[in-house]
């Protein structure tokens, strides 16, 4: 008797559990409440200012097929900074930052429950741009004036990533992942000072970037059940 309670008991167990998948759904709709990234270095920027937070600034776009997605992301970010350059005169930077990427990819779900560890691999494009001044803190600086600045970066970028997800109710999902960005950019830089001359710097490099987590809710569309 108790052998046949607890066949049961764990039956419709592992049957409501399987009901509260997204696999169960041909598409889904995500959007990335809250981020903590590590933006890719300005200029000579000092280590110390390491992560940004970041605050419904992305989407994905799934597409199901059991425990695999295949997924479509985009994430966008527009904020005023200030900085310290790592160098002998200490120079400060202020200015507006724009930083925006997309990317392919997939993810796979390990189990069926209504907690879901996962893994996945995304890849794409990522355009990175500072645009403000630059002043060192000498007196002779302060009587010149700053220094027009101008940084850019644009390049592959690829991240492997690992999550959870939480099925509450099955049309309806919360997700937390992180990730280590590989960022290959050709970058430029190039400043302006006060008496106009220009001086301009170009470089390729790989930057290793901590993106500890992203927290954010999806939608599970069209039933294939």
């Amino acid at each position: 008797m108790k052998k046949c309670l607890l066949f049961t008991l764990a039956f419709l167990l592992s049957n409501a559990a399987f009901s509260q998948t997204s696999g169960d759904y041909n598409y889904s709709i995500a959007v990335r409440g809250y981020s903590l990234i590590q933006m890719p270095k300005i200029l000579n920027q000092k280590n110390e200012e390491k992560f940004t937070e970041a605050v419904f600034k992305g989407g994905m776009l799934k597409i199901n097929d059991n425990q695999i997605s295949y997924r479509l992301s985009g994430n966008y970010l527009k904020k005023e900074v200030r900085l310290v350059n790592n160098c002998l005169n200490c120079e400060e930077a202020n200015g507006k930052l724009t930083d925006y990427s997309f990317k392919i990819g997939f993810e796979k779900n390990i189990n069926f429950s209504v907690v879901q560890p996962y893994f996945g691999f995304d890849m794409g494009y990522r355009y990175n741009k500072f645009v403000g001044t630059l002043r060192a803190k000498s007196p002779m600086a302060a009587v010149l004036g700053p220094d027009g600045a101008e940084a850019s970066k644009s390049g592959f970028t690829m991240a492997p990533v690992l999550g959870m997800k939480v099925n509450p109710i099955p049309q309806v999902t919360l997700f937390m992942e992180s990730n280590l960005e590989f960022f290959y950019s050709y970058e430029r830089q190039e400043t302006v000072g006060p008496d106009q001359a220009r001086t301009f710097k170009k470089f390729n490099k790989w930057e290793f970037l901590l993106n500890p987590v992203s927290v954010g809710l999806q939608v599970n569309l069209a039933s294939n059940r």
